[in-house]
């Protein structure tokens, strides 16, 4: 279970530092983009809060091995 959990931690952290690289790159939130697509009801902050939590898995399992 940990194996998979560590894949979708690794993916979610992945695209969030795919996502910063658009803003840093391209001037590009693909997040905003997203929420703008589906009608602006507030999904960019469940996407950043998601983000977030897998960051902070990964952090606590670098610490943890």
């Amino acid at each position: 279970m940990m194996k998979v959990l560590d894949w979708i931690a690794g993916l979610l952290a992945a695209i969030g530092a795919i996502n910063w690289g658009l803003v840093a790159f391209l001037r590009f939130n693909l997040v905003s983009y997203i929420d703008r697509l589906v009608g602006n009801v507030g999904l960019d902050k469940i996407i950043y809060a998601i983000v977030a939590l897998a960051g902070i898995y990964l952090l606590v399992s670098l610490f943890r091995s």
